[in-house]
């Protein structure tokens, strides 16, 4: 909370009240943005955000101040600060309305994380418009994960929004989301600044000696200054840190305290609400006396009980509640859950219940496992994985602790917590239980593994897990092979992993009741292509509905196994569908890269980069960098050297893990710079594990390399093993290139004419101009001059309209090799724009209002305003109509 030091006059705070000002000053002129406070306690984080209020006397100012006993609670900080302001909730859509009532307990539902973020953004908007608003949060550190995201969101999408939003963040600490905001590291006073903070606080002159050694012990902490005296702070400095002797301090103040007052202090330290009318209730059943009680507990300078309970400091809270003796403490929070209305507080009841008690308490436990249910409900997966691990401790039925705490280790794998999982999972004795509930443990500790860096252990804990249940349960047996295979593919650890769990299941999965998607990919294993396609076609498209609907990974590398375009896009877009409908920011993001991805295999640059813009936001939203892939396909294409080989770096740099992915986006890359040499490495690379999924993209490249570059065996291995996958699939795509790869190997003019009469019935224009690339280099080479013109120019207006840069330089000095002229292109307007403009004028070409907008980019209206006020300017145009006649904005899609 805010406390009394606030009201003094910063001392020696020049650097941070300038970077506050600057926050504020640039809010008012309509241009948001946020500053996080960073410091160790009592550093004076709490005296700056009181001079951000008092630097904003025009702004409305909305406060929130994380507590500590309260981090289980989803959207409990969150509420405090939008409070004052939900009179404004009718201003907002239906859906966002909606969203932040189930978010507050207002009304029934699960709360969807990103409708939360914009209804919030949306209401401070809606608020700024009458004057700016200032944002102050304290005690950051101790937000509840929900509040802490929803905070994130906002904080990064205020910048076109009268809206500053200033946090105080505890230091060390690692907040979800806000840890990347911008920060002032507030460090320790100089040493004249203390003593003149200390000449100001104190009326009387100080000893030099007492001064200076008081000065010393504090090491630059304003609080520390100003209670160290108070604690008789004149011993040698101990070796404990400076909060800890501040803690000390106020801990001293308890010293001869009547009993009632210390009490009634223990009690209002272990209420996180500071509700004076739950706090007296609490206290009377104690038996204490209230009225005199208070008053000696004032007196202390500790606390103040006014229209809420506030301490003077976070830690002088922390202080007396430490100092208490365990069955005080634990009295105080019997007191509070017997005070606290079980109808509206249940979760808070439920949590005194459980500080309250000695021991294990079956009841307790099943209260909490309610608690855990209710908070999964409203979208606190962290709140229910604190709530479950705290229900593990209180169990007393040997069985129902196995089940909570494995439930406890999902709900903190979803919440991100795998450590804390794994820590959980420890304390299992596994020898004791089932193959079942073993099975359960190794496929979390498998899901585990998958999200650490460099752990490799997830297949095999999966595959642990499979052959476990193949007795007892074949279904769900042959399904774990197929869960580890989805999991390495949306983690980026194909290579090397399909083809492991593969041989896992052939030699240890129980025999399918009919044949299925497991049985198909070990025939493609053992079998070849001709074999396994037709079954992976049928298996793409069951009659139980599309295997994207349930493995929308392993079905997206499928289909690129099958060269089915079509199909991709198809995933692409019911991915969009469905992680709208969702909210889950993983399917959004897969869906947008797999836009991106599409549109770059059709030649839709302006598609692709929109997709891409997409996908940024969606991570930008989360709090999470964005996905590489279709970044690096895109740059490669394009033939952006210097973009993709920082795409390179940073995929290397994150160990991304699919590297054989990398080497033939870099193959792509220099075969289209023409740097063969460097390709036929790249595509080496890429081909020679034959990683499943991730080899056949590689092979083309790998023929045209190798050709290039005079090597002729390495060319005909790699045609034949392209040949057998592209037959077995039989679609237009897998046929041209076949054809085009088969012209560059034999030399015959048909085969490449099949390349561009084949590639010719689809839309695909980087492979068709790539095959009249190919068609026209061949026919230069046999001195038909006329003929390769015409191939040649035909490549370099499909290569240029499809953003393949240097394939298209390649046509052109090809061209001029043949004696003709090539005039130059002038660049799409839309290259002027960046990619989140990009986006905002595609989405209001094709009709979408700003609101629309604003939710499909997870920013504020105003943002999508001034986004279009850029965008008209560079593109010349007046109106949103205008936009939508605009040549090449909507590219492909009009």
């Amino acid at each position: 909370m805010f406390g009394r030091d606030t009201d003094l006059p910063l001392v020696g705070r020049h650097r941070e009240e300038r970077r506050v000002a600057e926050v504020v000053d640039a809010a008012r002129a309509g241009r948001g943005g946020s500053l996080v406070l960073d410091g160790e306690a009592g550093i004076g984080k709490s005296a700056l955000l009181a001079h951000a209020v008092r630097a904003a006397p025009d702004f409305r100012v909305l406060r929130a101040s994380g507590a500590e006993f309260e981090q289980e609670l989803p959207y409990s900080a969150l509420h405090q600060l939008c409070a004052p302001v939900l009179d404004r909730l009718t201003d907002l859509p239906d859906r966002r309305r909606e969203a932040l009532r189930i978010a507050f307990g207002l009304a029934g539902g699960t709360p969807e994380p990103f409708q939360v973020g914009l209804a919030v953004l949306d209401l401070l908007t809606a608020v700024s418009g009458e004057r700016p608003v200032l944002c102050a949060v304290d005690d950051a550190q101790w937000l509840d994960a929900a509040s802490s995201q929803a905070m994130a969101f906002l904080a990064r999408r205020v910048a076109a929004d009268p809206v500053a939003v200033v946090l105080a963040l505890r230091s060390p600490s690692e907040v979800d989301g806000l840890s990347e905001l911008p920060s002032v590291v507030v460090t320790g006073l100089g040493d004249a600044d203390a003593k003149a903070l200390l000449a100001a606080r104190n009326p009387f002159p100080l000893d030099d000696r007492v001064r200076d050694r008081l000065v010393a012990e504090a090491n630059g902490n304003p609080l520390a200054l100003l209670e160290l005296p108070r604690a008789g702070g004149f011993q040698p400095p101990a070796a404990s840190s400076v909060p800890s002797r501040i803690e000390d301090g106020f801990r001293a103040r308890l010293a001869g305290v009547p009993a009632d007052a210390r009490l009634l202090l223990t009690v209002a330290g272990a209420d996180p609400l500071g509700d004076p009318g739950l706090l007296w209730t609490a206290a009377a059943a104690l038996g204490v006396d209230v009225r005199v009680a208070s008053a000696d507990a004032m007196a202390t300078g500790l606390v103040e009980f006014a229209t809420r309970v506030r301490f003077c400091h976070p830690l002088a809270r922390s202080a007396v509640y430490r100092a208490a003796a365990d069955a005080v403490r634990r009295a105080a929070h019997g007191a509070l859950a017997d005070a606290t209305d079980p109808l509206t507080a249940p979760d808070r009841r439920a949590w005194h219940r459980a500080q309250a008690g000695a021991g294990p308490d079956e009841d307790v436990a099943v209260d909490l496992e309610r608690c855990a249910s209710r908070a999964r409900s409203r979208g606190g997966v962290a709140a229910a994985a604190a709530f479950l691990e705290r229900s593990v401790a209180l169990s007393l039925d040997p069985h129902r602790r196995v089940e909570r705490t494995l439930a406890a280790a999902e709900a903190g794998i979803e919440a991100g917590a795998a450590e804390r999982a794994a820590d959980l999972l420890a304390t299992l004795d596994t020898a004791g239980l089932d193959e079942v509930r073993r099975a359960r443990v190794d496929l979390l500790r498998g899901r585990i593994a998958f999200t650490r860096p460099g752990d490799g252990g997830g297949p095999a804990l999966t595959v642990s897990a499979a052959r476990r249940l193949a007795a007892v349960d074949p279904d769900r047996a042959r399904d774990c092979f197929l869960d580890a295979l989805e999991m390495s593919l949306v983690v980026g650890r194909a290579g090397g992993v399909v083809d492991e769990v593969l041989e896992a299941a052939r030699a240890a999965a129980p025999a399918p009741s009919s044949p299925d998607l497991l049985d198909a990919l070990i025939t493609l294993v053992e079998r070849g292509h001709h074999d396994a396609l037709p079954v992976l076609r049928d298996a793409l498209h069951a009659e139980g509905g599309p295997l994207w609907s349930r493995r929308p990974a392993l079905a997206s590398m499928i289909s690129v196994e099958l060269w089915d375009v079509d199909t991709c896009s198809a995933i692409a877009e019911w991915l969009v569908k469905a992680g709208r409908e969702s909210g889950s920011p993983l399917l959004l993001r897969l869906a947008y890269a797999q836009r991106a991805t599409a549109a770059t295999l059709t030649g839709d640059l302006a598609a692709a980069l929109a997709a891409t813009a997409e996908e940024e936001a969606v991570a930008d939203a989360a709090g999470e960098p964005p996905l590489l892939y279709h970044r690096l396909h895109l740059a490669a294409l394009r033939g952006r050297r210097e973009e993709a080989l920082a795409l390179f770096r940073a995929a290397t740099t994150a160990g991304a893990g699919q590297v054989t992915n990398l080497h033939w986006t870099a193959a792509l890359l220099h075969n289209g710079l023409a740097d063969h040499p460097a390709a036929l490495t790249a595509a080496r690379a890429a081909t020679e594990h034959g990683d499943l999924f991730l080899t056949g993209a590689a092979l083309p490249e790998l023929v045209e390399a190798a050709v290039k570059c005079h090597e002729p065996a390495v060319a005909a291995r790699a045609l034949e093993s392209l040949t057998e996958r592209t037959r077995a699939a039989g679609t237009t795509l897998g046929r041209g290139v076949a054809a085009y790869s088969r012209g560059l190997v034999t030399g015959v003019e048909d085969d490449y004419r099949e390349a561009v009469e084949c590639l010719a019935e689809g839309s695909l224009r980087p492979y068709l101009g790539r095959a009249h690339l190919l068609y026209g280099e061949w026919l230069r080479r046999e001195d038909r001059r006329a003929d390769a013109v015409e191939q040649l120019r035909a490549a370099h207006d499909l290569l240029s309209a499809a953003g393949a840069e240097a394939f298209a330089r390649r046509a052109a000095d090809e061209l001029r090799a043949a004696g003709q002229r090539v005039g130059h292109r002038s660049a799409p307007a839309y290259e002027d724009l960046t990619m989140q403009q990009l986006a905002v004028a595609r989405l209001v070409a094709s009709g979408a209002t700003s609101n629309e907008v604003a939710a499909e980019l997870f920013i504020s209206k105003r943002t999508v305003d001034a986004h279009l006020r850029e965008i008209f300017r560079k593109l010349g145009v007046t109106s949103r109509r205008r936009l939508k006649d605009h040549p090449d904005l909507l590219g492909r899609d009009r």
